[in-house]
């Protein structure tokens, strides 16, 4: 007589096996915050300088998707799984001049809010060279992907730092594409 855990292991390694293959794609930019007028510490930072690098996105000349032979029309699903903003320059810079940051997925009219982080200045992040890492909301990103082209927007507010600030966004993506 077999232990009434078998079937159960055989059926989740059955599903497992039928799964979809799982894959993740890397999206790296930067922008750089300029300085406020001298002796100005409260400019407000209403408008976030674009991330060159995210902007008329075609996923089928990613590179993790070319060196998987990956094409986005075989995208099933795509949804970020991390988004992080480190600042690279000064290195003793943080981010007490940011209050709250989002970051949208943008194809034509459309777009979804992807990522978010609020209350930053209040977060004491350290320095050299502090990373934030941003709170996801698990949109479904293959209509985007599958868009001719599509970009990151991401939008800041609280004020210009005293000094000008460079800043790497690193973008995680969990694609799933058919067989």
């Amino acid at each position: 007589m077999r232990p009434p855990f078998v079937l159960p292991v055989c059926a989740l390694l059955a599903l497992v096996a039928c799964a979809l293959p799982s894959y993740v794609a890397n999206l790296k930019g930067e922008t750089t915050i300029p300085a406020a007028p001298a002796g100005d510490t409260n400019t407000p930072l209403d408008a976030f300088p674009a991330f060159g690098s995210f902007t008329n996105l075609d996923f089928n000349r990613n590179q993790d998707f070319q060196n998987l032979d990956i094409t986005k029309d075989r995208v099933t699903s795509a949804r970020l799984s991390s988004f992080q903003l480190k600042v690279l320059a000064p290195v003793d810079q943080d981010f007490s001049f940011l209050d709250s940051v989002e970051c949208y997925a943008r194809s034509g009219d459309r777009e979804v809010r992807v990522a978010h982080k609020q209350n930053i200045s209040s977060l004491n992040l350290g320095t050299p060279n502090p990373v934030l890492f941003l709170d996801l909301t698990d949109a479904e990103l293959q209509p985007f992907l599958a868009a001719p082209s599509m970009s990151l927007v991401v939008r800041g507010k609280g004020r210009m730092p005293s000094r000008e600030v460079r800043l790497q966004a690193d973008v995680k993506l969990d694609v799933l594409v058919e067989q």
